[in-house]
């Protein structure tokens, strides 16, 4: 695509500018690192265009807070006190599962990203957000949590113009055939493979 021209212009009756406009589900997947870091560099992109973001985490630990957390949270703020950029929400859809979830309590770990979902759900049908970020969201669907094709229909049904990003590894087959951009991020070499630890900066 050589000075971003597209490959090809279909014949749908759109004009460019309504072509170039229209709301995009983007996914992010793969085993490489750098999805969600992906995904909240483009929330930093579009606060810049006064967009309202809503960023919703389905696994993270909720003690656990991310160094972009603090810097959207922040300019969220600055957007209260001057106008300037555009709102931000920033949520942890349960109390902290996943890779540090304990045994016996998958249940809990369900229903809450069943009702994390259905809050996701609320504000598509609201059109809250201009943007919004559902943080590693293919997990709860490979778990079988939350349902691929109910998330598929009412993504691709979403009124207004809402983009939506979803980020995490195993990206459903479903998911990936109803997205207008899909990103394998694929690991050549990775510090983990040497003994490193995350380091500050780089991982949060």
């Amino acid at each position: 695509m050589p000075q971003g021209q597209p490959a090809a212009v279909p014949d749908d009756g759109l004009t460019t500018r309504q072509r170039r406009n229209r709301p995009l589900l983007v996914v992010h997947t793969g085993d490489g690192k750098g999805k969600s870091t992906a995904a909240f560099g483009l929330a930093l992109r579009g606060w810049n265009q006064g967009w309202r973001i809503g960023v919703f985490q389905f696994v993270k630990s909720a003690k656990w807070r991310i160094g972009e957390q603090t810097v959207l949270e922040r300019l969220g703020r600055l957007h209260d006190e001057t106008g300037e950029g555009g709102p931000v929400e920033w949520h942890k859809m349960g109390s902290g599962w996943s890779w540090t979830r304990k045994q016996g309590d998958a249940e809990d770990h369900r229903a809450a990203a069943q009702e994390g979902w259905r809050e996701v759900e609320r504000r598509l049908a609201a059109e809250s957000h201009d943007l919004l970020v559902l943080d590693e969201f293919t997990y709860p669907m490979t778990w079988g949590w939350v349902d691929v094709d109910e998330v598929v229909a009412a993504l691709t049904r979403r009124p207004g113009h809402q983009h939506v990003v979803i980020t995490g590894r195993g990206a459903d087959p479903r998911l990936v055939a109803a997205a207008d951009l899909v990103t394998e991020m694929t690991k050549t070499k990775h510090p983990m493979d040497v003994g490193q630890k995350g380091q500050r900066g780089i991982e949060w």
